[in-house]
C-alpha cells in the first residue's frame, strides 16, 4: 500500500497563535498546506496517460482508486487526474446529499419540479443543416425562420421549440457532467510517485530551510512595530 498523501506532506514550524502563549519564540510543527502536489503538463495534457471513466452511484475517489490501483488510499490520484481541489463540490453527491441539496436551495418539491429554464428541441433543413442547435437555450415562444431551397414555400418557420427543463433536470445535468472523470492508467503511478517526492522535499537553501521535510515560518513578533 502507497503513502497515505498527508503523510508525504512537508512539515512547517509555524508561530504558535495559541491564546495566552507569551513566549514569542514558541512554534508549532503543522503540515505545510501550500505544498500541493499536481500533475507534470506533458502528462496531464496528453490523454493517452489515462482512461476515462464514468462514476457510478455514490462511488467517492477512494472506490475509483480501489477499483483501478487496489488502494483506496491513491484517492488523491484520482483528484489529480482532474484537477479537483473542493471535493464538496466538484465531485458528484451521494444521492442522499443531492436530495438533500435540492431542498436546501429549491424548498420544496415544487420547486424542484418548476422550470428553470427552455431548451431548443432543434431545428435542421432538409438537407440536415443545423439551423438551430439542440439544446441551445431559448424563450419558451422561440421561432425561427429561415430559407430551404428544398421546402415548397422555401421560407420555412419552425414552431413549438421549447423543452422545459426543470430545476431538477438542470442540477441532474450538472452532477451527471461531474461523473465523467479521467482516471491515470496504473503503469503511470510509479511517475507521479517520483514527481510527488521530487515536489515536496524541501531544497537546501530555500527560504528557512531545516532539512527536507522541515521548515520554520518568519515570526513576525521578534520585531518591532
Amino acid at each position: 500500500m502507497a503513502k497515505p498523501y498527508f503523510s508525504q506532506v512537508p512539515n512547517l514550524d509555524y508561530v504558535d497563535r495559541t491564546p495566552g502563549e507569551k513566549t514569542i519564540s514558541a512554534y508549532k510543527t503543522v503540515k505545510n498546506l501550500f505544498k500541493r502536489a499536481k500533475l507534470r503538463e506533458d502528462i496531464f495534457s496528453d490523454l493517452t496517460y489515462f482512461t476515462k471513466y464514468q462514476v457510478v452511484g455514490d462511488e467517492r475517489p477512494d472506490n475509483v482508486a480501489e477499483k483501478f490501483y487496489d488502494d483506496p488510499t491513491l484517492d488523491w490520484v484520482i483528484l489529480l487526474a482532474n484537477n479537483i481541489t473542493n471535493i464538496q463540490t466538484e465531485w458528484p453527491m451521494s444521492e442522499n446529499s443531492f436530495n438533500n441539496f435540492l431542498i436546501d436551495k429549491y424548498g420544496s418539491q415544487v420547486g424542484i419540479s418548476s422550470t428553470h429554464h427552455y431548451e431548443c428541441t432543434g431545428v435542421k433543413d432538409t438537407l440536415g443543416v443545423v439551423i438551430a442547435p439542440e439544446g441551445l437555450t431559448i424563450d419558451k415562444d422561440f421561432t425561427v425562420t429561415y430559407y430551404d431551397k428544398l421546402a415548397s414555400a422555401g421560407i420555412v418557420t419552425a414552431t413549438n421549440l421549447a423543452e422545459t427543463i426543470t430545476n431538477y433536470d438542470y442540477e441532474s445535468k450538472l452532477q451527471n457532467e461531474k461523473r465523467n472523470i479521467f482516471v491515470l492508467k496504473p503503469e503511470y503511478i510509479s511517475v507521479i510517485f517520483n514527481d510527488l517526492e521530487d515536489i515536496m522535499e524541501y531544497k537546501k537553501g530555500s527560504t528557512q530551510y531545516r532539512s527536507g521535510t522541515l521548515k520554520v515560518a518568519d515570526n513576525i513578533r521578534l520585531y518591532p512595530n
